[in-house]
């Protein structure tokens, strides 16, 4: 098999900043020697094979890809699509990157790529090995993309036991609405009702929310994503600047000894942009958010804000703003693939 990339030269006589850049990304990966050949198609030329072929397969933009297999010719329009293809597309790269971790790679690859381009990424390499995270507004987003993929998915919401009664309807209207099957997890019985007789119902206002999530939701969600090789998250980085400004679109998320892909398809989407979408696709939300509700929790910890508000104000709002994280998205440090300035 031989890999030719097809650049476009100017009529300055400089490659098109798009060519530089997808090269940049191949030298960053590792995989530029893979690549066997580079043409280059020319402004001043439309006669030359390479811009002939270009019109030929429908390409209107460069750079694009050749892959040559015998006789068989291929045109690939991307590098997004080579890489996942050609170069990390067999059997066992897949089995490779989830056990060792190469959210590097797949950053580059979905870098400036719509959270619906990343979502059928991810469903169409991991499928229901890969888990949709639901509990609020960002999260059904995600999950009428990948129902409109047709691809096959899962989908699981944690259940604290201290969920408000409208946040129990708004599960049972997104089953419903989709024809899902919604996972809900439960904490473990034991350890609820230890931290109950230790400490009490509302500990966490004393000596802060972090072990009471921890029972309810961090345990719980090991569970759930245990035998999942990906996991896909609402997370948006303009929801916490303190603790989420730096959300990147994929990252390793090492858990039990193995370690899963973390996808954020919307981490550079604002709030506007999520309820732009749910009221384009009459999607379904929590009815909280008409009474002010913005971030919703479970009920103790969860209250609406005024106008003019962060969202995460009415989350855990005794706590100050660095600690208004439940755990569930902690870890060590990861790349962040934020376009450069």
């Amino acid at each position: 098999m031989a890999l030719i990339m097809v650049q476009k030269r100017l009529s300055t006589g400089e490659a098109c900043p798009k060519c530089v850049q997808t090269e940049e990304l191949l030298r960053r990966r590792g995989l530029w020697g893979r690549i066997d050949e580079v043409v280059w198609a020319s402004d001043g030329e439309p006669e030359s094979p390479w811009m002939a072929l270009a019109r030929r397969c429908g390409v209107a933009e460069a750079p694009f890809f050749v892959v040559r297999d015998g006789d068989r010719e291929t045109v690939v329009r991307s590098a997004l699509q080579l890489i996942q293809d050609h170069l990390f597309g067999s059997v066992a790269a897949q089995d490779s990157a989830s056990a060792g971790g190469d959210a590097g790679l797949v950053t580059g690859l979905l870098r400036g790529a719509e959270p619906e381009a990343i979502v059928r990424w991810a469903l169409e390499r991991y499928g229901a090995d890969c888990a949709i995270a639901f509990s609020g507004a960002e999260d059904v987003v995600l999950i009428d993309m990948a129902t409109a993929t047709g691809l096959p998915f899962s989908v699981f919401c944690l259940d604290t036991g201290r969920l408000h009664a409208e946040t129990y309807r708004f599960i049972e209207d997104v089953r419903r609405r989709y024809g899902i099957t919604v996972d809900v997890v439960s904490p473990d019985t034991v350890a609820v009702e230890a931290l109950v007789r230790d400490k009490g119902l509302f500990s966490f206002l004393e000596d802060g929310h972090g072990e009471c999530c921890g029972v309810r939701k961090v345990e719980p969600l090991g569970r759930a994503l245990r035998g999942k090789r990906a996991w896909i998250t609402g997370q948006r980085q303009d929801q916490s600047p303190a603790t989420r400004g730096e959300v990147p679109s994929a990252q390793d998320d090492p858990r039990d000894g193995a370690t899963l892909l973390k996808l954020n398809p919307l981490a550079r989407w604002t709030s506007a942009d999520v309820w732009h979408y749910i009221r384009a696709h009459e999607v379904p939300y929590n009815p909280l958010h008409e009474r002010g509700f913005k971030s919703i929790g479970c009920a103790p910890c969860t209250r609406p804000v005024h106008p003019g508000q962060h969202e995460r104000e009415g989350r855990w709002w005794w706590e100050e703003a660095t600690k208004k994280e439940c755990g569930l998205h902690l870890g060590p440090p990861r790349e962040d693939d934020r376009q450069p300035g």
